[in-house]
C-alpha cells in the first residue's frame, strides 16, 4: 500500500519527530544558469541560529536579509519554507515576488501585508498561518531542532500573479523565469526545549 501514514517509521529512517515528506520549492526549480546566489543574515548567528525577536515566540519581525548580485536579473522572489513540520507539505512561512532586480537587501521588520511599499511593488502572499508576509517559526516543543531554508530566486520579468496565489501556482512561475538561486538554512528550536 504507497498511502503514507505520518506515525509509522519506516526501518530506513532515523528515530525522531515526523516531518514533511514533501521535497522544498528549491529543489523544484532547474535555473537557466549555474551561477549560484549567496544569501544572508544578520539575524542568523554562527551556528546557524534565528533571532529570538525573529520567531512568532518574541517579536515575528521578518529577518533582514542580503544577497549576491546576478546579471540582467528583473525581479526576486523568496520563499521560505520549512520541512521539518510534522505536515504533509513543507510550512510556508513567506513568499515574497517582484522585489526590483536593482535590490539586493531587505530590512528586518517588512509590515504583513499583500503589497509593500517598502520594497515597492513587492507582493507578499499567504504563510502557513493564513496572513499576508512572514510568519515566524514556532516549531513545537519537544519537536527538536527545525530548519528554516530561505530561498531566493532572480528572475527575468516580474510574476504577474496576485496576493492570494498559492505557492503550487508560484513555483509553476519559478520554473519559467528563474536565472538563478540561492539559499541559506537557518535553524530554531522550541524556547526553554530541555
Amino acid at each position: 500500500m504507497s498511502e503514507h501514514h505520518p506515525h509509522e517509521h519506516s526501518g530506513s529512517q532515523h528515530p525522531g519527530p515526523q516531518h514533511s515528506g514533501d521535497a522544498i520549492t528549491f529543489f523544484k526549480v532547474d535555473p537557466m544558469f549555474d551561477a549560484g546566489i549567496v544569501v544572508t543574515s544578520p539575524a542568523q548567528a554562527p551556528d546557524g541560529r534565528l533571532a529570538d525577536r525573529n520567531t512568532a515566540y518574541f517579536d515575528n519581525l521578518s529577518p533582514p536579509l542580503r544577497w549576491t548580485n546576478v546579471p540582467d536579473v528583473v525581479a526576486w522572489a523568496l520563499v521560505v519554507e520549512d520541512p521539518d513540520a510534522p505536515q504533509e507539505h513543507p510550512f510556508i512561512h513567506w513568499m515574497l515576488w517582484n522585489i526590483r532586480g536593482e535590490i539586493n537587501a531587505l530590512p528586518e521588520g517588512l509590515a504583513n501585508v499583500d503589497v509593500l511599499a517598502t520594497p515597492q511593488g513587492g507582493i507578499q502572499g499567504r504563510n502557513g498561518e493564513g496572513g499576508y508576509g512572514w510568519f515566524g517559526p514556532r516549531p513545537p516543543t519537544g519537536h527538536g531542532l527545525h530548519r528554516y531554508y530561505f530561498q531566493l530566486f532572480a528572475l527575468d520579468d516580474f510574476i504577474e500573479m496576485g496576493p492570494d496565489t498559492p505557492l503550487q501556482e508560484l513555483l509553476n512561475a519559478l520554473k519559467g523565469h528563474t536565472l538563478a538561486k540561492g539559499e541559506m538554512m537557518a535553524t530554531y528550536e522550541a524556547p526553554g526545549a530541555p
